[in-house]
C-alpha cells in the first residue's frame, strides 16, 4: 500500500488506498482500490500508469471504475480531518484557519425509559461547538454548528466523565469544522490554480447568527 500510495499521490491527494489479494480462481497477485477526491487526477493517473511498471517487474493494468448501481447512494459529508488534508493541499497551509467561536456543555438526562416497572435513567454528555473557517486569500468565512454527545455507563465515576467529555469535546469540535468545510466549494483548474466559491445550498439557520446569539445557543 506504502508504494501504491508514492506512486499514486504524485497525480493528486487520495481518499483511501486498499491492496487485497487476488481470488483464488484468479490466481497468485493483487490488486487494489484507489479513490481520488478529484475524478481529474484518477484520470490523469490512469492514463500515466496503464501498462507501466511503477514499483514491479509485470506491468500494471490501470482502471478507472464507472460501474453504476441502481441506486444513488447517500453522500456523506468528510471527516474534519479528510477536510483539513483537502484544504492544506489546494489552499496551503497558511490559506486557511479555523477558531472555535462556542463550545458548550449542554449535558442533561436522556430521558426515562420503563423497564419491569422501573423508571431507569441513563446519562449522557454533550458539548454544543460552533466553528468559523476562514480563507483569508479568497475572502470566504463559514461557520459549523455541531452537537458530540456519549453516554457514560457510570456517572459517578470522575475519571469516566473527565475521559467521556474529552472525547465528546473532540467530537463536537470535527463535526462543527467538517459542516463548516461543507459550505466551501473547491473550484480546481485544468491549469492547476484553484478558485473558491461559497455554496449557498449548504446554508444553516445558525449561519445568520451573531457571535454573541452563537454562544448562547443551547441545543437538545
Amino acid at each position: 500500500q506504502h508504494s501504491l500510495f508514492s506512486a499514486f499521490s504524485k497525480f493528486g491527494p487520495l481518499y483511501s488506498v486498499r491492496a487485497r489479494r487476488n481470488a483464488a480462481v484468479a490466481g497468485p497477485g493483487y490488486y487494489a482500490v484507489i479513490k481520488f477526491y478529484s475524478a481529474g487526477d484518477a484520470s490523469r493517473a490512469q492514463r500515466a500508469c496503464n501498462g507501466q511498471r511503477l514499483f514491479q517487474k509485470s506491468p500494471l493494468k490501470v482502471c478507472v471504475c464507472t460501474k453504476e448501481k441502481g441506486f444513488q447512494p447517500q453522500v456523506l459529508a468528510l471527516k474534519s480531518n479528510k477536510c483539513q488534508e483537502l484544504a492544506n493541499h489546494y489552499l496551503g497551509f497558511n490559506g486557511w484557519s479555523s477558531r472555535i467561536i462556542t463550545l458548550q456543555n449542554v449535558s442533561g438526562f436522556d430521558g426515562e425509559n420503563e423497564e419491569l416497572g422501573k423508571t431507569l435513567q441513563k446519562r449522557s454528555v454533550k458539548y454544543l461547538c460552533a466553528v468559523e473557517v476562514s480563507l483569508p486569500n479568497h475572502g470566504v468565512r463559514t461557520r459549523g454548528v455541531a452537537l458530540g454527545e456519549a453516554d457514560i455507563e457510570n456517572g459517578d465515576d470522575p475519571l469516566e466523565f473527565v475521559t467521556a467529555s474529552r472525547r465528546v469535546q473532540k467530537l463536537a469540535v470535527g463535526k462543527a469544522l467538517s459542516s463548516a468545510f461543507q459550505k466551501i466549494l473547491l473550484v480546481v483548474l485544468e491549469n492547476g490554480k484553484v478558485a473558491v466559491e461559497y455554496s449557498s445550498s449548504q446554508e444553516e439557520p445558525t449561519d445568520s447568527l451573531t457571535e454573541e446569539e452563537l454562544k448562547g445557543l443551547v441545543q437538545v
